[in-house]
């Protein structure tokens, strides 16, 4: 599934896996959401509830570009730099199709 988000005022698009996590996302658009800088490597922001982590895909350490899912705090992230080692709590959910820069402040997906 491919979505339109709006970052720094510029429009990109990403491709969400077919996961529960991800259409669980998808449920909840439009969504506007305002994004914090964290530990230099993504933007976070924390949708309006909790997204499901049944089924979720295997592991993987997260690129630039992905969007992703953190289950215990309940946050987005967009990673702009290599994010760190896989993680079972770090469910990638998409990729950006087009590379951010770490000074995105407002987003908006729909």
């Amino acid at each position: 599934m491919r979505i339109r988000l709006t970052i720094d005022g510029h429009e990109t698009h990403a491709t969400l896996h077919d996961s529960p996590a991800a259409r669980d996302l998808a449920s909840l658009l439009p969504l506007t959401l305002e994004l914090e800088d964290f530990h230099g490597t993504e933007r976070i922001s924390y949708p309006p509830r909790k997204l499901t982590t049944d089924g979720a895909l295997q592991p993987a350490a997260a690129k630039a570009g992905d969007l992703a899912y953190y289950a215990p705090w309940g946050n987005l992230a967009f990673f702009y730099q290599d994010g760190p080692a896989p993680s079972a709590d770090l469910l990638i959910l998409g990729h950006l199709d087009a590379p951010t820069s770490a000074s995105a402040e407002p987003a908006c997906a729909d």
